[in-house]
């Protein structure tokens, strides 16, 4: 299959497929973290009719998700933003693409657009992280479970009690680049199970 990854800098996802012998491409605004030939950098809304049998897309949840929604007050920059990327996962979800998968954290577009098919964790994978993410679906099967691992939970310093996975923990602050980075990554597991389930 001819298959696009969209929104991936990481080659993560793309990787997996093509090791299936899958025709799969990477696009994103920034290089790809694994060098590769096959990663278009740019806006992906301008390759979308190029003949894909199917797209996984992991749009930016920055504007998406509900954890910032504190700072979304008296803030019309802010709402203009979130607008902006519902409607950019709009024109991915209704793509001429015969399957799509949309992956986002749990977020506004429940709302905004639709529920999504399912909802899958890290640990559900092999990785004892803690990540509830969406997954808005056309014509494809739920994704299932390969290797459910007991999650790990670390408990901050500064004693509000509150729990978080160990991901989120070291790499607590998003306005870190490198650190939404690391956050926003693909794993492996899921990667895995998607080229499996899907290719």
């Amino acid at each position: 299959m001819k298959i696009l990854i969209a929104c991936e800098f990481s080659g993560i996802v793309r990787e997996a497929f093509r090791k299936k012998g899958h025709n799969a491409w990477s696009c994103d605004i920034i290089d790809s973290e694994i060098e590769s030939l096959y990663h278009w950098k740019g806006d992906v809304l301008a390759i979308l009719d190029n003949g894909w049998d199917m797209m996984i897309a992991h749009p930016p949840c920055t504007y998406l998700t509900t954890t910032a929604n504190r700072v979304f007050k008296c803030n019309p920059e802010r709402w203009q933003a979130r607008l902006d990327a519902v409607n950019f996962v709009w024109k991915l979800m209704n793509a001429d693409i015969p399957k799509i998968a949309i992956e986002n954290p749990k977020g506004v577009l429940s709302s905004y657009i639709r529920k999504p098919e399912q909802y899958i964790q890290p640990y559900e994978y092999g990785h004892t992280d803690s990540k509830m993410t969406g997954l808005w679906l056309k014509n494809l099967p739920l994704l299932k479970p390969t290797k459910i691992v007991e999650p790990e939970w670390v408990y901050p310093k500064s004693g509000s009690g509150k729990r978080m996975s160990k991901t989120h923990a070291n790499n607590s602050s998003t306005n870190n680049p490198e650190n939404a980075k690391l956050r926003s990554t693909t794993y492996p597991g899921i990667a895995n199970a998607m080229s499996e389930q899907w290719g």
